[in-house]
């Protein structure tokens, strides 16, 4: 990896998504802002997903591929933290995608607002909108109240100094915030729908809520 510090680090985990991952890499190499890294953390996929990727490697030498043995969502993502290098750390699923403005209009609001430490919010739904509830496992709640992992904007500094993400039965996103929160950290929630969650397959985890979590 190069010795230049992006203003956001991309951590991208996946497992088993080669009918996804290429849509989730397009949807970050076409953003108007061009000031990031991507970094894919393989979990052990056994598919195709490693001879998929190969071409965006030479494409653009923003985007870096490391592969480790399945151990879940959180060591994959808890990995792309520890690789990456850029002042703010974001996140996509692998079988979700970014709309092309999504950075571009996260960086003008951190930089109206430089004290912000986490930036979250902002979500197209595509799809069932109610998942499990992680406080009450037989009731299902709006995914406009909850949050969403995959919208984080969370400095680096921050993010080290709270340990990434813990390994938990379900929600690590959501105790993370928690966690944040609780340090009383500055946190801005946006409106501006320009991640893109797809929830209309059926291997997501909110759809069975006891299956591996998707990446």
């Amino acid at each position: 990896m190069s010795a230049f510090i992006p203003k956001f680090s991309i951590v991208l985990t996946t497992y088993n998504r080669e009918q996804y991952i290429e849509r989730a890499i397009l949807s970050v190499i076409q953003q108007t802002e061009s000031n990031w890294e991507l970094l894919v953390i393989d979990d052990g996929s056994t598919d195709n997903t490693e001879k998929l990727i190969q071409p965006y490697l030479n494409i653009n030498q923003s985007v870096y591929y490391f592969k480790q043995e399945n151990r879940g969502e959180v060591s994959a993502k808890n990995r792309g933290i520890s690789l990456s290098c850029g002042e703010y750390i974001t996140f996509l699923d692998s079988d979700d995608a970014y709309k092309m403005e999504h950075l571009q209009y996260r960086s003008q609001i951190i930089n109206q607002h430089p004290m912000v430490d986490l930036l979250y919010g902002g979500v197209e739904v595509i799809g069932d909108e109610f998942v499990p509830d992680r406080r009450n496992k037989g009731k299902k709640i709006h995914l406009s109240d909850c949050v969403i992992g995959g919208t984080f904007f969370i400095k680096r500094e921050v993010l080290f100094e709270l340990g990434g993400f813990r390994t938990i039965d379900i929600g690590a996103d959501a105790d993370l915030f928690d966690r944040i929160v609780r340090a009383k950290k500055n946190t801005l929630k946006m409106n501006s729908p320009t991640y893109i969650y797809h929830r209309e397959y059926e291997d997501s985890i909110t759809h069975n809520y006891f299956q591996e979590r998707k990446h």
